[in-house]
């Protein structure tokens, strides 16, 4: 949910503050950080500093900044659509500075400028810091685009007056992935052509946070004589705060989702959220036939314009499903991966952006465990130091003799609940007996050729139990998957729950309660 904090000579500063939408879990609450390590630490920030505007980077500060009351730096859209997160929790917006990109600011020991980079909302921006002779760069989410649509493209040669830089704390999302993350300009394009050929009802379901795809779309629609409707709460809230900033001066005039009756099927183009199979966004609502302005009918096109992230697999296959049995067209990834190019670096643009700035360290941060370390094996093939691949609850210290862990505080998920923030449903400590804590694991699974293998999001909480080395835990996990031959979930879980617990008699000081839950995801086909 990326909340990093930074600390020199005692002074605090936040960089973003995000939430998540547990889809695995009763009616996808939001989850946001767990704010009890940095208050037993005494560590409050002294100001908060926003990269840009997506959800995962801002979604939670409405919640947490009430414990903090400091100033909140943000970039003008960003900061607008803090505002209405504001408004919304009934909270004075005047903490809340707008900065500009390029401009450069100080808190404390902490000299700051905020970097211009291209991404997959506008105004994302990198952060370069200062403090006590340390020049540390944190990337934020990134990528290199020739052509963003909105916004100008990176400069190399603002980058390469950095160098040499002592660390980047940079994105690994897509580490992995060869060669180039593509251009929105080849994706409006592509979506250009495919309008062109579709026949009857088009959706376009994206992230309501690309501007430059809403209007890529809208820009595509207008062409094939088609009007566009927004739908979906946060895409209108969005768009609203976009055009205010005259980011969306090109876009075609907007039809109301209630007019939408009144137009004949081949003239419409609907952008739609809920690309991540959300259970209340709008492309649930016309799967299930619930939306009230319009019935998707057999010919209609679905498109996703966005990838699937990871943990969503299950909810996105079971959207498509009731989207196939209406009798409606699907794109996607899979089938059309040219409608869609991702935001963060691949490796060529990684190596790219290191040459530019010469960094001493690199401490891979974002995605999972297997893209940092695939971001990790990048740095040490350049030469640079990637001593570590950093968790939830890592405290790390960079000093003279480089990058080290200095303690691992474990992070119970909190959750959203009616207006307020509390531990994780079932997980309370509060209601915990056990005299060692309790650990509660929950395995989402799928079965393959060669056995059971973990698929999505592993949810851990080890409520008032000794710390447990979380990397060390799911590298056990996965290769006891691997080895444990099993029909059926119930001998699955028979076959791992004595295996889990020596593991954890021999690896934590004192043992605690276990509860384990194993339930079955199907893989994402791949192409």
């Amino acid at each position: 949910m990326n909340l990093t904090l930074y600390g020199y000579d005692n002074h605090w500063i936040a960089v973003d503050c995000g939430m998540m939408i547990r889809q695995d879990l009763p009616n996808s609450p939001l989850q946001v950080p767990n704010l009890d390590t940095p208050k037993a630490l005494g560590i409050v920030p002294k100001a908060l500093f926003i990269t840009h505007g997506h959800e995962d980077h801002i979604g939670a500060v409405a919640w947490l900044w009430p414990m903090w009351n400091c100033p909140i730096y943000a970039t003008p859209l960003a900061a607008g659509l803090l505002r209405l997160k504001f408004a919304e929790h009934q909270l004075s917006s005047a903490a809340i500075q707008v900065i500009e990109p390029g401009e450069a600011l100080e808190s404390g020991p902490f000299t700051l400028r905020y970097l211009l980079l291209t991404h997959s909302i506008p105004e994302s921006c990198a952060l370069m810091m200062l403090a006590g002779g340390y020049r540390v760069l944190h990337t934020g989410d990134w990528k290199l685009d020739p052509e963003p649509l909105i916004g100008t493209p990176i400069s190399p040669a603002q980058f390469k007056a950095l160098a040499p830089i002592d660390l980047v704390v940079g994105d690994s999302t897509n580490a992995p992935m060869p060669g180039h993350s593509g251009s929105e300009g080849d994706v409006a394009r592509a979506l250009a052509k495919t309008l062109s050929r579709c026949e009857g009802r088009v959706v376009v379901s994206c992230f309501a946070s690309n501007l430059a795809r809403v209007l890529a779309i809208g820009r595509a629609a207008h062409q094939c004589g088609r009007r566009i409707s927004l739908m979906g709460r946060s895409m209108e809230r969005m768009v609203s705060v976009a055009r205010g900033l005259g980011y969306m001066d090109d876009l075609p005039p907007l039809v109301p989702n209630h007019d939408l009756g009144y137009l004949p099927p081949d003239e419409v183009v609907i952008i739609a959220t809920g690309s991540q199979g959300e259970s209340r966004a709008a492309l649930q609502r016309l799967a299930q036939g619930r939306h009230p302005s319009v019935d998707l009918q057999p010919g209609d096109n679905v498109i996703f314009s966005a990838k699937v992230i990871p943990g969503n697999e299950r909810p996105i296959d079971q959207l498509k499903k009731r989207l196939t049995q209406l009798g409606v067209r699907i794109y996607d990834e899979v089938n059309h991966p040219e409608l869609h190019a991702t935001g963060h670096p691949a490796q060529e643009e990684l190596i790219k952006l290191y040459q530019w700035l010469k960094p001493k360290y690199l401490m891979p941060v974002h995605g999972e465990a297997r893209h940092q370390k695939a971001h990790q094996t990048i740095a040490e093939q350049l030469g640079i130091s990637a001593p570590l691949t950093p968790v939830n609850g890592d405290l790390l210290c960079f000093d003279n003799h480089g990058l080290h862990r200095e303690a691992r505080h474990v992070q119970p998920p909190c959750i959203v609940n009616q207006n307020s923030v509390v531990p994780h449903p079932g997980l309370d400590a509060a209601i915990s007996t056990a005299r060692r804590g309790s650990l509660y694991l929950a395995l989402p699974v799928t079965i393959s050729d060669h056995g059971w293998a973990r698929i999505g999001r592993l949810m851990l909480d080890a409520t008032n139990a000794s710390p447990l080395d979380e990397d060390s835990f799911i590298d056990w996990l996965d290769e006891q998957l691997d080895e444990i031959a099993a029909d059926t979930l119930a001998d699955l879980r028979k076959a791992l729950q004595p295996r889990l617990i020596h593991w954890l008699a021999d690896h934590m000081q004192h043992m605690p309660d276990v509860h384990l839950q194993i339930t079955a995801a199907e893989m994402p086909e791949t192409s």
